[in-house]
């Protein structure tokens, strides 16, 4: 059985962080052989970290974090400890165009949700998902 395993990428704020960890999550998880997952985590990563970056100005950080059986965790840690804006239902978001974020998160993660957590002194917040393998 696999062991557990986790992964942090401290980012800046700078939109280019996005795609840093887009591809750095890509990797991760193919060098796991966890390649089934890369497509989905990708997206759901990309909308936690674009979040992070793009509605905070402090520094964020990318977790990626695999429990065995079968649970890969994502989140998304930024210096802004208000909570996220709740998701609307993504059917009245398909012409928006920002907003949908979170609402992509909930309807392809099998679980999600937040907290506030407090990072090397920093006030902040953690948005986390997971996705199940079978």
């Amino acid at each position: 059985m696999p062991e557990p395993w986790e992964y942090v990428l401290n980012i800046p704020n700078d939109p280019r962080a996005v795609t840093v960890s887009r591809r750095t999550l890509r990797l991760i998880l193919t060098m796991h052989g966890l390649i089934t997952l890369v497509d989905t985590a990708e997206l759901l990563a990309t909308e936690l970290v674009s979040n992070a970056v793009l509605h905070t100005k402090g520094p964020a950080a990318l977790r990626v974090r695999w429990s065995p059986p079968g649970t890969l965790r994502l989140g998304a840690w930024d210096a802004d400890p208000e909570p996220p804006e709740p998701p609307g239902p993504l059917t009245h978001l398909t012409d928006a165009e920002n907003g949908r974020g979170l609402a992509l998160v909930r309807a392809c993660a099998d679980v999600w949700g937040w907290q506030p957590l407090s990072r090397n002194g920093n006030r902040g917040k953690y948005v986390w998902c997971e996705l199940a393998v079978a």
